[in-house]
């Protein structure tokens, strides 16, 4: 039994929750700034804008009543039958109990259901626990390019799922 509870789909809060998960974590171990924050908050809005429950998934852990974890599955991307992965993040209170494993068994569970081929996400050298995670799943890592688009100078890392 886990501490916190799965919520599908859009909840009150969820857009700025996952923007601040992302941007303290990111801020507080990587230096990033309100670039990031911008970007996260930004691009979920516009996802939540047209999302639509036949091809995209958003799953929220939380603990307490408090959002502690996300993860989306953005449909057809790229290609109609490829899936992206986007912002997957856990809290500090959940980090080690299972929280990420979780969300990504839901997320390629939805993707095999959804009959998408693949799923593929961007991520960055240095995130050696979600990178563990991603490949304990059997993604693997397809492109690696010094890139900012996440407002700093990283080696961005996209890595790919076949379903």
């Amino acid at each position: 039994m886990h501490l916190f509870e799965t919520k599908l789909g859009y909840i009150p809060g969820l857009i700025g929750s996952v923007a601040a998960l992302h941007a303290e974590y990111y801020a507080s171990h990587w230096n990033f700034g309100h670039f990031f924050e911008a970007k996260v908050a930004t691009e979920l809005s516009s996802f939540i804008n047209r999302y639509d429950p036949n091809q995209d998934r958003i799953w929220s852990l939380t603990l307490d009543g408090t959002i502690e974890g996300s993860i989306t599955i953005e449909g057809p991307s790229e290609s109609s039958s490829m899936a992206h992965l986007r912002w997957f993040i856990v809290s500090d209170k959940l980090r080690g109990q299972g929280a990420g494993n979780h969300l990504m068994t839901q997320a390629i569970a939805f993707c095999k259901e959804a009959n998408f081929d693949s799923v593929y996400l961007w991520t960055f050298q240095g995130l050696a626990p979600a990178r563990h995670l991603y490949e304990k799943f059997g993604f693997q890592l397809t492109e690696s390019q010094a890139g900012k688009q996440w407002g700093s100078l990283v080696t961005e890392q996209r890595f790919e799922l076949i379903l």
